[in-house]
């Protein structure tokens, strides 16, 4: 099943609330949020064997990628919106 079809009721909502492109990120966003906490839920029990207090570093470089991902979706959405306040100001 493709994203579109698994997120539709989502997509639906959120593209209403924000519009299509910033909908689409919000969703995205949203996923990547559950992503970063099923792997954060992987970290406690997957540690290090260097260094017990920290997790394995695969888990580490995981949830370092879907931050920084995360990161740039959400300076996109605050652009777009930037965008759309300028225009609607002139």
């Amino acid at each position: 099943m493709s994203a579109f079809e698994e997120l539709h009721d989502d997509l639906e909502r959120y593209e209403q609330m924000f519009g299509r492109a910033r909908g689409r990120l919000a969703v995205s966003l949203d996923r990547l949020t559950n992503a970063l906490v099923l792997v954060g839920q992987h970290g406690v029990y997957c540690h290090s064997p260097r260094n017990p207090a920290q997790p394995a570093m695969d888990i580490h470089m995981i949830t370092q990628e879907l931050a920084h991902a995360k990161e740039l979706i959400q300076s996109v959405m605050e652009e777009l919106r930037r965008s759309r306040d300028a225009k609607s100001s002139n």
